[in-house]
């Protein structure tokens, strides 16, 4: 197990990731707002399987919570976060305060915004969230400099966001999507799972199964997949779940599929007490089958 150095300044974040880059080394990063859970500690072991020395955060980031969001009641974790990062071998954990990130506030702060992948889904029910995440991201980015970056594929439509950003940016970093980590029964890990109940727990479940059967639907008459959306849609009302969205998409640009695209990706996302629950599963057609 590698030590971990925990760093609050920006000048000892650069000069100990510029040391690793003059003797030649990868270096792999991994944004997080902490609380940590497997699926976090699944990007940091990718990570370090790709790279030399590893690099994460932990920064809770204001601008991508809208009013009434859970900003305040945000987990704050940092010392189990500690142990875990430094027994997945994370090598340097960032910790910047909020006057670090936004030094001139948060109102006065130039803001990102990525047009297309960003709108629509999480977009239109969260309105600020990927303006949010797409200007601490290349802040983040800016501050550490990676060679590499790991992001989670279960949020999907952030992955795509960041992809685009770094593309259209022209930055010169590799965006690595990690295979979301599941409970054994389906339900995708998340730091909101804690606001789940005993009974909600048991219900969540659901949302992956429910993906799972509009997947099936979806590859056996893509032509329908109107039909197995709404599938979905009901499906979860029954389940006991209240859906915000579950669409159907094209899985790079997340535009509407057509029948030309053979990469779809079915994202979900739902209310089950005081959670959002998001989910996605992604669809390889085959297209001689319709």
């Amino acid at each position: 197990m590698s030590m971990l150095y925990s760093i609050e300044k920006l000048d000892e974040l650069r000069a100990r990731v510029q040391e690793a880059k003059g003797a030649g080394q990868r270096v792999g990063f991994v944004p997080t707002m902490g609380n940590l859970h497997d699926g976090h500690i699944q990007l940091v072991q990718a990570a370090k399987e790709q790279c030399d020395v590893v690099v994460s955060s932990i920064f809770v980031n204001p601008l991508q919570f809208g009013v009434g969001e859970d900003l305040e009641a945000y987990p704050r974790t940092l010392a189990s976060d500690q142990h875990k990062l430094e027994a997945a071998g994370c090598d340097l954990l960032y910790i910047p305060s909020v006057s670090t990130m936004y030094p001139e506030g948060e109102m006065n702060q130039t803001r990102v915004k990525v047009p297309g992948v960003s709108e629509g889904l999480c977009g239109e029910s969260r309105p600020i969230h990927f303006e949010g995440v797409a200007t601490v991201v290349t802040k983040l980015f800016n501050m550490v400099m990676p060679d590499v970056a790991f992001f989670g594929k279960k949020d999907y439509q952030q992955l795509a966001v960041i992809r685009k950003l770094v593309s259209d940016l022209a930055m010169p970093i590799e965006v690595v999507g990690v295979d979301t980590v599941r409970a054994e029964d389906g339900l995708a890990l998340s730091s909101r799972n804690q606001y789940l109940s005993e009974s909600e727990r048991a219900i969540a479940p659901q949302l992956y199964q429910i993906l799972t059967e509009v997947s099936k639907r979806l590859l056996e008459k893509p032509s329908e997949w109107q039909d197995a959306q709404q599938y979905g849609i009901h499906a979860l009302v029954e389940a006991g779940l209240k859906p915000d969205y579950l669409e159907v998409r094209e899985a790079r640009g997340l535009g509407k599929p057509s029948v030309s695209d053979h990469q779809w990706v079915i994202l979900v996302a739902a209310y089950l007490g005081k959670a959002r629950l998001i989910d996605n599963l992604e669809v390889a057609l085959n297209r001689l089958k319709d």
